[in-house]
């Protein structure tokens, strides 16, 4: 079943690279007593999610904040290494924090997975973009397949 507006997000695991090495964190320590704004991407690396994904939440980091967001967080099935080298690439430096969700379980729990082996990438997270207060789902922006429009910083920041 799919999350929807209203639902709270299940317990999940995640790793965060850090300083310090990878580092797990629960759904709760995330998304437990804040305003966080979440985007899922198939993968790091990947051309739009490269480009233009997680590039229009650095831009709009500002306004998001100004808008009552007190977090971003992105999330991605990728391990915490490349979640990690992929931040550094981007030039992250703890602004956005960074979910790695290796095994797809969160995106599998909140019925956003999707089968890319037809292209080599086995389960992935569809691209999307939610606000989470306190754990529950406030606003929830699904992109069709291969779709870049309603999960973008700017979309989110038109609609919340």
């Amino acid at each position: 079943m799919t999350i929807k507006i209203g639902d709270k997000l299940p317990d999940s695991k995640f790793m965060i690279p850090t300083i310090d090495g990878p580092k797990p964190a629960t759904t709760q320590e995330i998304f437990g007593g804040k305003k966080v704004a979440l985007f899922a991407l198939p993968g790091a690396f990947t051309p739009t999610c490269s480009a233009r994904h997680l590039p229009s939440y650095i831009e709009k980091l500002p306004e998001l904040k100004a808008k009552g967001i007190d977090a971003i967080a992105c999330t991605a099935v990728n391990d915490v290494f490349v979640m990690g080298a992929w931040a550094k690439d981007q030039g992250i430096k703890g602004e956005i924090i960074m979910l790695a969700d290796g095994s797809a379980n969160f995106a599998k729990a909140i019925g956003l997975d999707f089968d890319g082996s037809a292209f080599g990438m086995g389960i992935r997270s569809q691209r999307y973009g939610m606000v989470v207060d306190d754990g529950i789902v406030t606003h929830l922006f699904v992109e069709k397949g291969g779709e870049y429009k309603v999960s973008a910083a700017e979309y989110m920041l038109e609609n919340i």
